[in-house]
């Protein structure tokens, strides 16, 4: 279980996020909505440590990792960033460093075969000797959450790892995390700008305004009125053969 309980950040003197409560336990996924400048990149950040705290606390399993370590932080949390910048290692060596948390000197005969494991479950073995800056972005996004495997967390953290994917990448994505999750007794806190993907993917939405959480529900309990006040977007919530799905029908009129 990750709780974030009044969570507070600031950048200089500017607040970003205001109180922010949130929970997500082992097998859930939990969406983090919000237009742009919510907080949502910030907010991952702080569930991470990555950046300090205004206030409030980060709790995973009863403990705040204000006491844990950076090192046995990093054993527990992957954090899949925005952007991923291709660089000449190797896939292999790329997914390798996912490992480094769990190395003391170098790496061993089980680090290789976690690294192995990890490439052969989402398909990429035969790209392990292919260099990153020769990869598509599908292919690159997969490596990515092949690295955050490799890590053996019991929390994934991704920001935004579908806005640079094609429909058929965003898909097998959205296939592929939702069932690690479940195989692995994972939970994971996504940042995404697509509604109805969120919808698809996630148990839980969180949606961020003005540096707060205005709703958190299960999927199945979001509503119209508050994606229209926290876009400004009037929608239909809708499903087409069983998938749930949100139409934008246009922006709310501003009061004269």
């Amino acid at each position: 279980m990750l709780e974030a309980r009044d969570l507070r950040c600031a950048y200089g003197r500017q607040a970003v996020l205001k109180g922010v409560n949130l929970k997500v336990a082992s097998g859930q996924i939990l969406a983090v909505l919000g237009g742009n400048g919510a907080g949502k990149s910030t907010l991952l950040k702080c569930l991470n440590r990555i950046l300090p705290l205004a206030g409030g606390s980060v709790v995973l399993d009863g403990v705040d990792l204000a006491r844990m370590p950076r090192s046995q932080i990093a054993r527990r949390i992957a954090y899949l960033p925005q952007r991923q910048e291709p660089d000449q290692l190797t896939v292999f060596d790329s997914v390798l460093l996912g490992r480094r948390p769990h190395i003391a000197w170098s790496a061993g005969r089980r680090d290789y075969r976690v690294v192995e494991e990890a490439l052969d479950s989402l398909g990429l073995g035969h790209l392990a000797w292919r260099r990153m800056d020769q990869l598509s972005g599908g292919e690159a996004q997969k490596v990515a959450l092949a690295r955050a495997l490799a890590q053996e967390p019991d929390l994934l953290l991704m920001d935004e790892p579908t806005s640079s994917l094609d429909l058929h990448n965003q898909l097998e994505w959205v296939d592929l995390v939702w069932t690690l999750v479940r195989r692995r007794g994972l939970a994971a806190v996504v940042a995404l700008h697509d509604l109805s993907l969120a919808l698809r993917l996630a148990d839980r939405l969180a949606l961020l305004m003005n540096g707060k959480v205005h709703s958190d529900c299960p999927v199945h309990e979001l509503d119209e009125a508050a994606i229209a006040q926290v876009y400004g977007v009037r929608v239909r919530l809708t499903t087409v053969e069983g998938w749930p799905a949100v139409v934008p029908l246009g922006l709310m009129e501003k009061p004269a």
